[in-house]
Order: C-alpha cells, then structure tokens, then sequence
C-alpha cells in the first residue's frame, strides 16, 4: 500500500449569470450543455432521464483516456450540483456548483478541487492557477450568458 500526501489545487469563482436559477440550472447538465457551448460533444452520456440526475454518468475526450464524469448530487430546489471527474492516471476531481438569485439573475459559486494521481496530474495541479482558473470561469459565464441572453451558442471565432 501507498499512502501519499495529496497534491491538490481547490479554486472558486462567483460567475454572475443573466437568468434566474430556474433558467440556469438545467443547463448545468452534460446534455444541454450542447446548447450554450460550442463543440460540446459528450461520447457517452448515462441517465434514466436523459440529463443531469443523480447517478448520471458521462466521459469526455481526455488524454491518455477519456474522463469519466459522476453527478453525486443534483439538487434543482437547492441550485446545487456536485459531480466527480476522474481522469484515470492522471487527476480526481471534486466539481460543485451553488446557485443563488441575484439582481439581474443569479450567482453561481463554482468549485473545482482537483488531486494529482501522478506526475503528469502533478503537471496539471501545477498549470491549474489562479490566472488560469479566472480565465477558463470567466470564457464560461461568457458563453452561458450569451446562450441565456440570445438564445444561442457563441460560437468560436473563424467556427
């Protein structure tokens, strides 16, 4: 048996949205997100809904294998999501997302907690800063905004 210290990067950012929790939360899910975000193409979604739900399993393309993503809660009445991301040698991932109403929308405090399980998740954990974060988060509440503000993906430019 190995027991190691965790190499771990834990970062939160508070997007401010443009709709209100009911309109946002269903998009937290990894089948409408093919609505707000461009390209967006999950491999293999697992539901008895057919979105987001507990127990919900689906995998993105990941390097060296594909990330298998579980949703261990989903609360709509709570604005709470919580879902593991498992990048097999490489990272686990704790993802939690709390909405709350807001003026002019809501808010949402987004969570991403990710542990190295090697040296390249070590290389990763190190790459995840604060910089890095900030821009990923705000690319997001870009795309989520403009998607409940027309409608429509933003698409990449040159797309």
């Amino acid at each position: 048996m190995k027991i190691i210290r965790p190499n771990r990067a834990t970062r939160t950012y508070t997007q401010h949205l443009v709709g209100p929790p009911e309109a946002v939360f269903p998009l937290l899910c990894p089948v409408r997100e093919t609505d707000w975000i461009d390209g967006w193409d999950p491999p293999l979604v697992v539901s008895l809904s057919g979105v987001a739900e507990p127990d919900c399993v689906f995998t993105t393309e990941s390097t060296p294998m594909d990330a298998v993503w579980y949703i261990t809660r989903h609360e709509p009445s709570n604005g709470f999501v919580e879902m593991l991301k498992i990048t097999p040698n490489v990272t686990a991932c704790r993802l939690s997302i709390q909405l709350r109403a807001a003026p002019g929308g809501s808010e949402a405090d987004i969570t991403y907690c990710h542990t190295s399980l090697s040296a390249e998740g070590d290389a990763f954990v190190a790459s995840f800063t604060e910089s890095y974060y900030q821009n990923f988060m705000q690319e997001w509440e870009s795309r989520i905004n403009h998607y409940l503000s027309h409608g429509s993906a933003l698409h990449e430019a040159g797309a």
